[in-house]
């Protein structure tokens, strides 16, 4: 059953785990410790008075706008494309926000995605080469037809919104599992690159749809990706990784010596596993769960991500201490992109209803101007 507040818990904590991370993405834990003490970074560092996102919310709000640009023109035109090529051209918007003066080029005014209105968008904070180049030579790739062999961590980071977009089970479950590896491997063409998204999608979309533990969520989403994954080079080495993070979750070890040990996340593999072990081990304390998620060598701003959409989606936006509310930047488009993943279109061309802010967001995309 659909839950507004865990919609908004995932994406409201997956951009919390990004923010908090951002801050010490690039600094050695010597660095971490030196600078804020010994449990790490634990409250946002402030650039005037906003905790900065980073490209991993950027494009998992353009991940969202994807799925709801493609069912609207489904639901309109009756007849539409797949997913993964409505996420593909949000992503050509996204990549105008890093190339581009707000507002975008007059020249060629056309775009996707109503995001492209909001200046705040257009600042780059460390965007991933490979999802830079990707989408640069035309977002086009897929699991059937990889555009690289990269199996970096820009593919599995973004992807919450497919989880929480889609629900149903059995086979249903496996096609949207299925439409987050595949929106992942447009950019992304390595196994290990899409298929940790897979498994990411069905953490989220059990967590965000039904009322079930965290590692009820976890144990499920590695069979699934066993199984769909079957044929794949790298499944095995990747059931192991998940396995490990399962089992360190539950032994006596600090986290900082359980996350050496399943990398630093810069792959997709090493982030997914650092984020459900965090997520495992303070499945309802969000708190303790991004601050062990970020508090390391590694990529800790998409650890955290990962790590905070896990948690959020469980607990809930309810469940989320205010400091991660407090000046969080774009708090309120992130608010507006779960609540419109959860509420859906709701027009369709049999209908006279119309909605005309949904119009101006996914038709017309001019709003908010």
């Amino acid at each position: 059953m659909k839950n507004l507040d865990k919609y908004r818990g995932c994406l409201i904590g997956g951009a919390a785990g990004d923010a908090l991370g951002y801050a010490v993405e690039f600094l050695n834990e010597k660095s971490i410790f030196q600078e804020y003490g010994e449990q790490g970074i634990t409250n946002y560092e402030l650039t005037h008075g906003k905790a900065l996102i980073s490209d991993d919310t950027q494009m998992t709000l353009f991940t969202a706008n994807g799925l709801l640009l493609g069912t609207t023109r489904g639901k309109l035109r009756g007849i539409m494309g797949s997913y993964p090529s409505y996420i593909a051209l949000c992503y050509k918007d996204w990549l105008r926000t890093q190339t581009e003066k707000f507002p975008v080029n007059k020249e060629n005014p056309y775009t996707y995605t109503w995001l492209v209105n909001i200046p705040e968008l257009f600042h780059r904070r460390a965007p991933g080469i490979t999802c830079m180049s990707a989408i640069r030579s035309g977002a086009n790739g897929s699991i059937d037809e990889p555009i690289n062999n990269s199996k970096g961590c820009g593919g599995v980071m973004r992807v919450a919104p497919v989880g929480l977009y889609f629900e149903g089970d059995g086979e249903a479950g496996e096609r949207y599992d299925l439409i987050g590896a595949e929106a992942a491997a447009i950019t992304h063409g390595h196994e290990l690159g899409y298929i940790p998204a897979a498994t990411f999608t069905h953490i989220v979309r059990r967590l965000a749809h039904e009322d079930i533990r965290v590692d009820e969520a976890v144990r499920s989403a590695i069979q699934s990706t066993a199984d769909m994954f079957s044929k794949a080079k790298e499944i095995n080495s990747f059931i192991r990784l998940m396995h490990q993070a399962v089992a360190l979750s539950g032994e006596d070890l600090s986290d900082l010596e359980a996350i050496h040990l399943l990398g630093e996340g810069w792959v997709a593999d090493e982030a997914l596993a650092i984020a459900v072990y965090c997520a495992l081990k303070y499945p309802d304390d969000i708190d303790k769960a991004l601050i062990a998620s970020v508090n390391h060598k590694g990529d800790s701003d998409s650890t955290g991500a990962i790590a905070g959409n896990i948690v959020g989606a469980h607990v809930g936006l309810s469940g989320i201490p205010d400091k991660y509310k407090k000046n969080l930047e774009l708090y309120d488009i992130i608010i507006e992109l779960a609540d419109d993943l959860y509420n859906d279109c709701q027009m369709s061309e049999y209908s006279a209803y119309t909605d005309e802010k949904w119009v101006s967001k996914y038709v017309k995309r001019t709003y908010p101007n």
